[in-house]
């Protein structure tokens, strides 16, 4: 039984191709400058037309093969006009491909800069954001990743995150870019398990980098809010010594809580920590000593053992906290003041960052909270 051939795809004849190769096999000259720009041009516009390139290609081959002369001389002059020809042709066809590329990636930046910046008209956003497969008339979430360098669109890191990541999900409705050196995943608010498993890969490709993943949220706006969560839960777990891979924005609202009213917390700070200022050597060792007492679960032993310190010394360092601030910490009454205190001095970089608390700036001075 005979195979059926697929049709040929009909493809367009550069105008001067019949006479640049009845040129070329009678007087030798093949394609000149001006010619083979021309060529270049036409690939540029056969590309833009939807021609493919094998389509391009096979057509020109096969009107060469009908001039072809019979001669062994002439031939050799047609088969070089036919390779320079078709060369000028793919290098216009590439070029245009080029430019369709540029042309894409700049129109997916300045769509991802208003997205994740909430720019522009919310309507004509949700228009540009099904080009990119994002329905934002659903809830999405984002999650971003850091690591040890700065990442831009096309780094090695960045490409092998994305791979590994639509290897195993495909690329539908999910958006993967890089943004303020960190990369950025968005995908919808019911797949959380696409933004986990990205920060997981960028944790590995990073060498220990950490991600953080906002909470699902709709529309455009709902987009920026996630993204903000995630940049949050990254600054917090830089100041709070968070030793997570992968942090999640809700499981860390208490601190966005607690820091709501940043002058509050400020006066909090102050008045339970500051006497630990008068303290031999500062308030660093103090601090140190309260947040690992209270991650320890208040269990003097183990927060001795992560402090390399026998229990005798913790246990001093915690009945000194007791005299100069006057609050226990090993008393359930005073444990919740000291413990939001000292979050609260870690968030604000305390004491090494100066704050104004309400009572100094009226007064018109500035120092320690």
């Amino acid at each position: 039984m005979t195979a059926v051939r697929p049709p040929r795809e009909r493809a367009p004849t550069w105008p001067g191709y019949a006479d640049l190769l009845a040129r070329a096999a009678t007087t030798g000259p093949g394609p000149d400058g001006v010619e083979l720009e021309r060529l270049r041009s036409f690939g540029e516009q056969a590309a833009a037309d939807g021609t493919t390139l094998r389509g391009l290609v096979v057509h020109h081959l096969s009107r060469a093969r009908a001039a072809w002369p019979a001669g062994t001389v002439e031939g050799e002059r047609a088969l070089a006009a036919v390779q320079l020809a078709v060369e000028a042709l793919c290098e216009g066809y590439e070029r245009a491909q080029r430019l369709a590329v540029r042309q894409e990636e700049s129109a997916r930046r300045e769509f991802i800069d208003d997205l994740l910046y909430g720019r522009g008209d919310p309507v004509r956003l949700a228009e540009r954001a099904e080009r990119f497969g994002l329905r934002l008339s659903h809830a999405h979430a984002v999650a971003t990743a850091e690591g040890p360098v700065r990442y831009a669109e096309g780094d090695s890191v960045p490409r092998r995150v994305e791979r590994a990541v639509t290897g195993r999900f495909g690329e539908r409705r999910i958006l993967l870019t890089t943004k303020g050196g960190r990369m950025v995943c968005i995908a919808p608010g019911d797949q959380c398990q696409v933004l986990a498993y990205f920060a997981e890969q960028a944790h590995a490709a990073t060498g220990g980098g950490r991600g953080a993943v906002g909470r699902p949220h709709p529309g455009a706006g709902g987009v920026v809010h996630s993204y903000e969560e995630a940049l949050q839960a990254l600054d917090l777990a830089d100041r709070l010594d968070l030793e997570d891979p992968v942090l999640h924005a809700a499981d860390l609202l208490v601190y966005p809580v607690l820091m709501r009213d940043r002058r509050a917390m400020a006066e909090l700070v102050r008045a339970t920590l500051g006497p630990l200022l008068k303290a031999r050597g500062g308030p660093g060792p103090y601090l140190e000593t309260l947040t690992a007492y209270f991650d320890a679960g208040c269990v003097t032993s183990r927060a001795a053992r992560h402090l390399s310190l026998s229990v005798r010394a913790l246990t001093y360092r915690l009945q000194r906290i007791h005299e100069l601030t006057g609050s226990d910490p090993t008393d359930p009454r005073h444990r919740y003041s000291l413990r939001t205190a000292v979050i609260g001095a870690r968030i604000l970089h305390w004491p090494e960052r100066k704050v104004c608390t309400k009572a100094q700036r009226d007064g018109g001075r500035q120092i320690g909270v």
